[in-house]
């Protein structure tokens, strides 16, 4: 990735202030958003921003709401237990891509796809910059290999049929033209996952599983 320039001194606060592209996290870091640092991404404060950030732009049954947070739980849940299904269960790495497919959204927002397709390559872009860091600090490839990433959009999209369904008034045949088959939960689960946990819940239950992940590769 290429550096951006250093601002002159003599760049005035309001100049300064203007073409300011980062984002200082709870943490302390200071991200930049164009040229992100690896150095500068930590877990609590990804876990703390997709916590807080809404799935489906709130439109959402439920006390809270649905979290990308859990959204991304959920997501290593189903690509669990689709694993499991076909005899090859998930290394621990591609585990914590099921949870940090939707890292950059700690920073720049969920956005739905109708969207995201207005915006274009500008969004895209800055989305894969911060990806490709936050997969640097955890210890990812920079680029996922071909097959994680089709195993992280077949459970995505399996995620997505059950919380529009389940939360977003999607119906059934509607959700079935988007998102495809539906993965099936045992009702125990679906309650679980499907029910929007608060902000703190969802932040601790994104940390439990990234931690133990973390801890349990080289």
């Amino acid at each position: 990735m290429t550096s951006m320039p250093a601002k002159p001194s003599h760049v005035s606060a309001s100049r300064a202030n203007a073409s300011r592209a980062w984002q200082r996290m709870l943490s302390g870091r200071r991200l930049d958003l164009l040229d992100p640092s690896p150095l500068d991404i930590e877990i609590e404060d990804i876990a703390h921003g997709l916590a807080r950030v809404a799935r489906w732009n709130g439109q959402t049954g439920g006390a809270h709401i649905f979290s990308v947070a859990q959204h991304s739980v959920l997501v290593e849940e189903i690509a669990v237990r689709q694993a499991e299904g076909r005899g090859a269960p998930l290394a621990p790495r591609e585990r914590l891509a099921m949870l940090l497919h939707d890292a950059p959204e700690y920073v720049i927002g969920d956005m739905i796809s109708p969207f995201k397709a207005v915006l274009g390559g500008d969004y895209k872009s800055v989305e894969a910059r911060l990806l490709a860091a936050v997969s640097l600090r955890f210890g990812l490839p920079v680029v996922w290999p071909a097959t994680l990433v089709k195993r992280v959009k077949e459970a995505d999209r399996a995620s997505a049929f059950l919380e529009a369904t389940r939360l977003a008034g999607f119906a059934p045949e509607e959700a079935r033209r988007f998102f495809g088959r539906p993965f099936p939960l045992d009702p125990a689960t679906e309650r679980d996952y499907l029910t929007p946990w608060g902000a703190e819940e969802a932040k601790a239950r994104f940390l439990v599983r990234t931690t133990a992940l973390l801890e349990s590769t080289p």
